[in-house]
Formats: C-alpha cells, structure tokens, sequence
C-alpha cells in the first residue's frame, strides 16, 4: 500500500510514456493501477475499460516529429521509457535533457531486462557511456561472397530495398548496370531507372533478371573467387515463374485496397502463415507482388523510404528478396517470421519479464516524483538467480564528465577529407552516429549544411549541392585541424569534432572509412554497497558472470550503460544449462536491440562517483 506522501506525488504527476509495445503496455496497465491519473501515451483503449476516470491522453506518431519538442517535454514530471531501438532512446535523452525533466529507462531482451534513472546533473545519461555498434560485414562479403542468411538479409534490406525505394542520391554498392543481352542498345543504363512506358511487372521482373541472374553470372566470370567456394547459381525469372502463373497470383486491386504500412503482398497471392517457408516460386511471386504494391500503393513514398520492421510490405520483400539469393549461393531459406527477427534485431519478449520490468519503472517514477534521490536504483532482471538474487539494484552514478550529450565534451572523426563527400559525414556520422534528425553544421561562421522546410529554395538547394562536394573541396574547406560545430535545434543538443585526416581504412574493421572517438566509459568504485538480500552486487554479479564467449556466430548486442558494481565495467553474461553463452544483462537492453556480447575490463582510467 502506498504511503499518503507517494499518493500525493502520483495524483498530482503528469508522466509521459513513449512505446506502446510489449513493455509498454504493462507499464500503461501498472500505472493506471498504481494511481496516477494524467497519463500521455498512446493504446488507451484499453486501460480505460478498467479505470475509465483516469485521463489517459494518446499521441499518435513518432517520437522524433515536430511537434514533440523540448516544450512538449516540459510539461511532464516524469518521461517513462520503452521503445525498442537505439535512435529513439538517444532523441528521448536529449529532449529530456534539454527539457530538464527526469527519465525512467527500461528495456528487455527475452528473460533479460533493467530499469535505469537519468536525471540532468544528478545521474548518467542514457548516453554517458557509448554504445557498441551493430555487427557490421565486409561489403565484399555481402555483395559477392555471402555464406550465412545474415548477410542476404542485410543485401536484401540495405542494399536492394534502400536502392529501389529509398534515395538513390545515397552511393550503393550495389551493380546498378546493366549490359546483358536484354538490353543492347543501353549498355550503362541505371537497372533500378524505371523506363518510360513500362508497367510494375515488366519493372519488377527486369530487376530481379539483373540482380538474381546477370551480376551472379558477371560474379562467376571471375574464376579466381570461386576456387575455394561453392559457386552460386543463376536465377531467371523465366526459369521460375511464367508470366501467366504470376498473373493468376496477384490481384492488387481486389485484395489490396487499403494503401500504406498494412498493403500485404502475401494476402495478394494467397499466402499466411508466416512461419512456413515459402519455396522459390512463392518468394519470386511475393518479390513481383511488392513491387507492384510500392509502385501502385505507395507511390508517393519511393525515393524517402527505409527500411522499418513494422512495415509489413518492406519486410515481406526483404524476406523474399533475401531468400531467393540465399537460394542462389545454397544457404538455407529462412521464414517470413524467422527473416523479420533477423532484419529488426529483434529478441522475442516474454511476457513476464515486461511485466516485472513494468513493476519497476513504477517504482522508480514514484521516487522520482518524490525527490527521493539517496533511493534511486538501476535495477537488473536475470534470468537465473544467483545467490538468491533474480532483481540485481545497482546505485546509480554521476554523469560521465567525458560524455559528449550531457557533459559537451568535444569528439574527435578521423576521416580522409580529400575523398570522403559531406554527405558521408552527414549520414554515417552525424545522423548514425551521433543521433540527429535535423542538423546544423557550421565551420567557424559559416553555415555548410542545414536542413529544415522552412529553408528558402536557392538555399536548401546549396545546401543540397554541398552534399556531393568532397569535404576538403566545399566553399569552405574542411581540413585536417578544422572543428565544426554540429547542432540539432529539435533536440536542442550541440557538439564539437576535432577532423583529423588520415589517407586508409581496414575495411573489415573500420567499414565506413572514418572513426568517430572521443568519450570514454568511466570505471566504477571497488567497494559496493550492500543492497537487497543482504549481499553486495559485485559478489551477486561476479556469480552470475559464468562464461566468455568470443564466437563471432553471436550477432545480438546489448548497450554498455551503467555497469554491475566491482572493480571493473562488467557485463553480466548469463548461461544456459549447457553452460553456454546465451545472453548479456548490462543498461539498455532492449527489446528489440542489436546485441553483441562483450566484456570491457578497462579499469585503469579513473574512478566513477557513485550518486550521494
């Protein structure tokens, strides 16, 4: 039973939550039976069946649109978190920051999960430690060699759906020419061009020829590749499908008539259930289905889309695609449920977990609500107890005085400035790396690049034009030396990087041809206070960590945030039966996220300040 001082703290709060999904609606649920009456989210529907004089206000959109700014944020006591990937988290952060309003972190990733707390100037940021990047592969790897269904995907996803539906301005490295029998009178033309006059099923058989079929073949004349390989196959259209079996298998109009994120091209051709695995002529009839479905129902959309795991059409042609290439190079075919797994990241929730990590935030809020900072916890969910212990409660620290978004440490990018373009920078720096949705970047005085729609024509159109200059050849040169201030006025976040040039790159190891460094996560304390069940973390933690697990077969990433107390940053690996490696407890694990199971043992850099 809460105490009259915590039912005063909770009627009188106005709390915003972000996420809707497995997480968020425990919480939504858990809250509306805690007490708090002026809850901002969306799914209202059903919470107010059960508490119909609560005021639940839902906000249909994303996150990072306009409308919710800085001031939006301000109206809040608390911002409760539980979305499921990176980008979104890190924006939330920074609107909290800037709004100072305190946040409650969550995250699960099958039995797995935590709770943080993120108060401006008292406690970390979301982002006070780096986060590890998704696994990356050689581009040579996913472009000519691929051996595992990872890689066809990641072809599938960020090559061929972003070539075909998103902005072709971006450089690809995938073969967009063609100069088969097919066309011998166009010897350069661009494939993925759509010709004047040509219907969605000649556009979309014409593609997958060339993908499927001609860059194999051109693939396979280089007889040196395939020494040591298995050679794959070509696949033409023609050898599949005839067009008459194609046409009896969709009906765009008759079975699609709701346009947007909920066009299906597996209802078109009379496919459901998305755990079978579809045969070749299935996925290559699902493949032409989607793209008849982009180019007549979302039209409007082509040239700005990317890929998401919540449209049901760009994933069911990334299944497609991604299957009928592995079909070629003889790896498995996967399912549309299995593929979508792969290509969002996604580790399935349990439900119970959600519903403990829920219990959590609440708690949590309402210290918050409370002012009651001495009783602040991040909280770890395990899936085996050790020492009796299931719930692990750290204490959380002091901001990383090197952290770039709360601390305004400047960043350092190494970089070749004689051939890397501003819109390298842009996109794989300024808006994966760092976050931002709508940057500003000046150099001195001088503004190079900026976005927004209230810009006027002539201008956004230099800007546009500066996207395609090499960095040391814009009007205003960026050199080895130089320092640009880079803003995000939504977020209201800047930050300053160092450029250093340097001439070469591992393409393995250091894939886009640049590194960003310059914060460094902050070890913690040796001694630990005991909390809970009357024994230390540290000793409940170093329990838990069974095993090290270096196999580069483990795609799944979690976030380094703030670690298990101890004398080093730990991540807490748990084991399962067989005394494998299956998952990583640390901050932020998400439902969704990219995990990689890491263990930092860097403890030599200085100390960290617990929160007092």
């Amino acid at each position: 039973m809460a105490s009259e001082q915590q039912q005063q703290a909770i009627k009188g709060s106005k709390v915003l939550m972000v996420g809707a999904g497995g997480i968020g609606c425990e919480l939504l649920k858990t809250l509306a039976l805690s007490g708090f009456v002026d809850i901002h989210i969306v799914a209202r529907d059903a919470v107010l069946r059960f508490r119909p004089h609560i005021n639940i206000t839902a906000h249909h959109g994303n996150v990072k649109n306009p409308e919710f700014n800085v001031d939006f944020f301000k109206q809040f006591n608390v911002v409760l978190n539980g979305l499921d990937n990176l980008d979104a988290r890190r924006h939330v952060n920074r609107l909290c920051l800037a709004a100072d309003v305190p946040l409650v972190e969550s995250g699960t990733t099958g039995f797995l999960g935590q709770v943080t707390v993120h108060v401006k100037g008292k406690t970390e940021c979301y982002e006070c430690q780096p986060k590890p990047t998704p696994k990356t592969y050689p581009v040579c790897t996913i472009t000519s060699t691929p051996s595992k269904f990872v890689h066809c995907i990641v072809w599938a996803k960020d090559l061929l759906f972003a070539k075909l539906f998103g902005d072709r301005n971006l450089e690809n490295d995938l073969n967009a020419r063609s100069s088969n029998a097919a066309s011998p009178s166009k010897q350069t033309e661009d494939i993925f061009e759509r010709i004047e006059g040509e219907d969605a099923e000649q556009y979309g058989r014409r593609v997958y020829d060339h993908v499927f079929g001609y860059n194999i073949e051109a693939a396979l004349a280089n007889e040196e590749m395939w020494r040591n390989r298995n050679r794959p196959k070509p696949i033409y259209i023609r050898d599949v499908l005839t067009l008459k079996s194609n046409q009896q298998n969709g009906n765009m109009d008759k079975n699609c008539a709701v346009d947007g994120p909920n066009v299906s091209a597996m209802s078109s051709v009379g496919l459901k259930n998305p755990q079978d695995i579809w045969s070749l002529a299935e996925n290559t009839r699902i493949f032409l289905e989607a793209v008849k479905l982009f180019l007549g129902k979302r039209e409007k959309e082509i040239g700005s889309l990317t890929f998401d795991k919540d449209d049901r059409l760009a994933v069911e042609f990334v299944t497609a695609a991604a299957n009928i290439r592995a079909t070629s190079f003889g790896i498995p075919m996967h399912s549309l449920f299995e593929a979508k797994g792969i290509a969002g990241n996604i580790v399935h929730a349990v439900a119970t977990t959600n519903a403990i990590i829920a219990g959590l935030i609440v708690i949590e809020a309402i210290k918050v609500l409370q002012g009651d900072a001495r009783n602040y916890r991040m909280t770890y969910c395990v899936e085996h107890p050790s020492g009796k212990m299931l719930l692990m409660p750290v204490e959380p620290f002091e901001p990383n005085k090197s952290c770039y978004v709360c601390s305004e440490t400047p960043l350092l990018l190494e970089i070749n400035t004689q051939q890397s373009k501003l819109r390298d920078f842009v996109e794989k720096i300024v808006k994966n790396k760092l976050g931002m949705s709508s940057p500003l970047i000046m150099h001195g005085s001088n503004l190079i690049f900026e976005v927004g729609d209230d810009l006027e024509e002539d201008v956004a159109a230099n800007y546009a034009a500066n996207l395609d200059k090499v960095l040391a050849e814009l009007p205003t040169p960026v050199t080895s030396g130089t320092i640009l201030t880079v803003e995000d006025l939504q977020q209201e976040l800047s930050c300053n990087i160092n450029i250093k040039h340097r001439e070469e790159f591992d393409e393995e190891k250091e894939p886009d041809g640049m590194v960003l460094t310059g914060w460094t996560p902050a070890p913690i304390d040796k001694d630990t206070r005991a909390i809970g069940n009357g024994e230390s973390t540290s000793d409940a933690a170093q329990k838990a960590l069974e095993a090290q697990d270096d196999s580069d077969e483990i795609e799944m990433v979690t976030q380094p945030g703030a670690a298990l107390a101890g004398s080093k940053r730990r991540l807490l690996e748990i084991s399962n039966a067989d005394g494998e490696v299956v998952s990583a407890c640390n901050q932020n694990l998400e439902e969704e996220d990219d995990v990689v199971l890491m263990l930092d043992g860097n403890a030599d850099i200085g100390k960290k300040k617990r929160l007092q």
